[in-house]
């Protein structure tokens, strides 16, 4: 576990948490801006002088009460923010070379052209920095952080000065760094369209405190939370790739037991993929459609019900059987559907899922 207890009192700021999370996987932090996300990265390099402790595991970086701190240079780290950063002066090769002069010596973990290879620079390597798209710059950015031979990457909403073509050129490297490196990451974002995509665990904050921290799977299937209320509410499904249909267009996923019907993935069978499924794209009925254009249809119980003004937010168990099935939907309908139907928790019913966004 990466632990950290952080205490930061500014004039018109105060940053009070305690933060513990798994030392493998990606972790998101997001919330609103001035909520407090950057100042957690920043204090977790050294960068930002908190009060309180910073430990990895028995490695202890930070303790107020024994009076260590150990400087940023001396932590095995890389920190990625939201511009590049590159030096001008430089070619590509000659910024990733640098980053592996900076290395601590067990660089050796992943070779540089293990690193060229997995972010797609390799074609760039004579280039200078000033003639790179956003995208560009970023990948190299990203890979001489890595250069380093980093034991913890640290990424400081790292696609928010890119457009929203140039983060769908970069999300599927960040992907790859993810299924291939064994290497955990801090990622502070606020877009949660990201975290639902790269995400492995979940700490939302809200004015300098932690609001909830958790699996992401979990943490977006609670309607106690913020994220239920936001128009992109949904849940994220682990799932893997059973077959394709090239003539509609469409991919077969499966997952605890159930299959669903999603746009055209490019993996092959047996891969997996992750899939988000939102609310506003769930409708329910007490009765089984029978001729019906949606092709995702699946019994589920209604666990709870969040109402608002005029929607509805349900949670729903999958299954009619309590055993059957262990995950669970979102679904945002009208109060007024809600009403006509005269929903109560407990009632049996049927979700129908349009346009799962497989991600």
């Amino acid at each position: 576990m990466i632990e950290a207890t952080l205490r930061l009192q500014r004039r018109d700021f105060r940053l009070d948490v305690a933060l513990a999370f798994p030392a493998h996987g990606i972790t998101a932090l997001v919330g609103p801006s001035g909520c407090g996300k950057t100042t957690v990265l920043r204090a977790l390099a050294g960068l930002e002088r908190a009060s309180g402790r910073v430990a990895w595991g028995a490695e202890v970086w930070q303790d107020d009460a024994t009076g260590c701190f150990v400087p940023t240079h001396r932590r095995p780290l890389g920190y990625v923010i939201q511009e590049a950063a590159l030096f001008p002066h430089l070619d590509v090769r000659g910024n990733l070379h640098y980053g592996r002069r900076r290395s601590d010596g067990e660089s050796g973990r992943i070779s540089l052209d293990a690193v060229v290879d997995l972010l797609g620079i390799g074609h760039l390597q004579a280039r200078r920095t000033a003639t790179l798209s956003g995208g560009e710059r970023q990948r190299v950015a990203i890979a001489r952080a890595l250069a380093t031979g980093p034991r913890l990457l640290l990424m400081d909403e790292p696609l928010a000065a890119l457009d929203a073509a140039r983060k769908a050129e970069i999300l599927p490297y960040l992907e790859r760094l993810h299924r291939e490196l064994a290497l955990p990451v801090v990622y502070v974002t606020h877009a949660m369209d990201e975290a639902a995509r790269l995400a492995d665990h979940l700490v939302l904050m809200r004015d300098g405190q932690v609001e909830a921290a958790g699996p992401l799977a979990e943490l977006m299937a609670r309607t106690d939370l913020p994220l239920s209320r936001q128009d992109d509410a949904g849940v994220v499904i682990e799932a893997q790739v059973v077959e394709h249909d090239r003539p509609h267009g469409m991919t077969r996923i499966g997952f605890h037991g159930t299959t669903l019907w999603v746009g055209e993935a490019a993996a092959p069978p047996g891969e997996r993929v992750r899939a988000r499924v939102l609310a506003r794209d769930v409708s329910v009925t007490r009765q089984r459609p029978g001729e019906t254009s949606i092709l995702n249809v699946l019994p589920v119980v209604l666990e709870s019900v969040q109402r608002e003004r005029t929607t509805a937010l349900l949670r729903l168990r999958v299954g009619h059987d309590a055993s059957e099935h262990d995950w669970t939907l979102l679904a945002r309908i009208t109060s007024r559907s809600f009403d006509t139907l005269d929903l109560q928790p407990g009632d049996a019913l049927h979700a129908q899922i349009k346009g799962v966004a497989l991600m």
